[in-house]
């Protein structure tokens, strides 16, 4: 255990912590100064591991926040931005953001099952289940699966659309995280059916209907679950964070589970950084959706093959990579994911820096990135304490 390392990034979690909740980074740049819907619950989960009382504090400040600002249709902000005289609320950019709806759901369940304030759910109860009635919304064809428009998950500038598989597992966990309380057969049967849809769409050799049998047909498998699939066919880059998602949740069968964790692994192993990059293999000038990652960016252009979401390797993804391995009773190599997610994050005299060049190792984004620090802090704690995530 390298507890220098680890008071680092609980130092970073602490300068990132406000009143009113988690700021995605504590370098000086405008977007991140926000209160995030994804990166403050994961900041919370790492929180919570950590047994850091004001940090915990401050991921219930962060829930309260987006909970206050919870759109009359059930979106959950993106992201809230606080200043002396204003409070801006951000429900997404260039579309809104499916998995902000999902996160808070995740978070608010979290928290109450660490700290057993049962009184907080009782709160939220509403507004989760207008979550839960949004969600439903969203699938348009009543056919179990989310329809995602492009841009509209933590891959915002990525190609991912339609029915995208991170989103599905995600809800599949809110889902599970609230029926843990509700206990309600309804919701059961929910999950069950989205479940059954996400194993009979997203692997191969399953006996069951599928939403674009010939596009399904034509699907050369990998050996992990694809993207996303959408009426034009299937996207079939390797997503770590989604399939990571797919082995902690147990979804999909033992074999693919285990081609799942075997491909990451060998993936991070062959990259100078040791880490699995987002998203694999990086898209090029000179292939089919070149032209759909170019366009899609509000400001600047990011991802340049081997960056950002286009091939780049983040310390937040490989952090549940580690907890995956670590459901599979692969302590050594959730060790290893460790070890590389902390020297990554040593980088630049612990710059905690958002992501890198999986093919030069040099920085992308921004430093002192809260969720950078997160990945290190509930890796640590989950391999050498008794904390388990509700799932």
């Amino acid at each position: 255990m390298n507890n220098s390392a680890y008071q680092k990034a609980i130092a970073l979690l602490h300068e990132v912590s406000t009143e009113n909740g988690f700021l995605a980074s504590a370098e000086n740049t405008s977007n991140y100064k926000r209160v995030w819907a994804r990166d403050g619950v994961i900041c919370g989960l790492a929180a919570l591991a950590s047994g850091d009382e004001k940090l915990i504090a401050t991921f219930k400040s962060t829930l309260e926040t987006l909970a206050q600002h919870q759109h009359k249709t059930g979106t959950i902000p993106s992201n809230v931005f606080f200043s002396e005289d204003k409070i801006e609320v951000s429900y997404g950019g260039l579309a809104g953001r499916v998995d902000a709806v999902t996160w808070f759901v995740i978070g608010v369940c979290q928290y109450v099952y660490y700290t057993k304030d049962v009184a907080f759910l009782e709160k939220n109860k509403v507004a989760i289940e207008k979550c839960f009635a949004l969600l439903d919304a969203w699938e348009f064809n009543n056919k179990h699966l989310l329809y995602v428009p492009l841009s509209g998950n933590w891959a915002d500038e990525y190609i991912t659309d339609g029915y995208v598989l991170y989103d599905q597992l995600l809800r599949i966990w809110a889902l599970r995280s609230y029926n843990h309380f509700a206990n309600e057969t309804q919701l059961s049967e929910k999950i069950d059916s989205i479940k059954n849809q996400v194993e009979v769409n997203f692997q191969p050799n399953v006996i069951g209907e599928k939403f674009h049998e010939r596009a399904y047909n034509e699907l050369d498998f990998k050996g992990y679950m694809p993207c996303s699939f959408s009426p034009s066919g299937y996207k079939t880059n390797f997503d770590a964070f989604a399939n990571s998602l797919a082995v902690i949740l147990n979804i999909g069968t033992d074999a693919m589970q285990n081609n799942i964790l075997h491909h990451a692994t060998k993936l991070a192993s062959e990259t100078k950084l040791g880490l699995v990059p987002a998203f694999w293999p990086p898209i090029f000038e000179s292939d089919e959706h070149w032209n759909l990652l170019k366009n899609n960016c509000k400001y600047e252009f990011r991802n340049f093959p081997y960056e950002f979401h286009n091939g780049g390797s983040w310390s937040m993804v490989n952090g549940f990579l580690g907890l995956a391995l670590l459901s599979k009773s692969e302590r050594e190599k959730a060790t290893t994911i460790l070890n590389k997610i902390q020297e990554a994050n040593a980088l630049g005299n612990y710059s905690f820096y958002e992501n890198f060049n999986t093919n030069t190792e040099a920085p992308n984004g921004v430093s002192f990135c809260a969720w950078s620090a997160a990945a290190e802090v509930m890796l640590q704690q989950s391999l050498n304490t008794n904390f388990n995530l509700l799932l």
